[in-house]
């Protein structure tokens, strides 16, 4: 796709008419149309305006490509690596909300959770501690 062409799409895609961009790059309606036809290419300091004006890189305005550089699409690979913290993430929450909602509408029912979860540590508590080391 050449400059002329992604000039027109991007001001399609706006909805803009030639001249409500040129006001709002403070140039000439008829610049833009000998932009968009291919008969003259915009100086440095225009291209510049387009680029931050449609938020796309000088790169995708110069050069032949056919669509905007976007961000890199998450490989399988990464999206597999990322699974096991997202559900464990989403876990958490869940168990955070039910605790919430535990104490909430049964909150001797929470305090008995809570005290029966409680480790103390006595003598034969640090020989179990030890065994489950090793």
């Amino acid at each position: 796709m050449t400059l002329s062409e992604k000039l027109y799409m991007l001001r399609k895609q706006s909805g803009l008419s030639q001249e409500q961009l040129a006001e709002q790059l403070n140039i000439s309606r008829q610049a833009i149309s000998k932009w968009e036809s291919g008969q003259a290419v915009p100086e440095t300091e225009k291209l510049l305006l387009l680029s931050n004006y449609f938020n796309v890189s000088l790169d995708y305005l110069l050069k032949d490509e056919a669509a905007p550089a976007s961000a890199p699409a998450v490989s399988e690979a990464e999206r597999a690596r990322l699974l096991p913290g997202l559900i464990l993430c989403i876990g958490g929450c869940i168990a955070l909300i039910l605790w919430g909602l535990l104490a909430l509408f049964a909150p001797s029912a929470s305090q008995r959770l809570s005290q029966s979860s409680v480790i103390q540590i006595d003598g034969s508590g640090i020989f179990l501690l030890l065994a489950v080391a090793a």
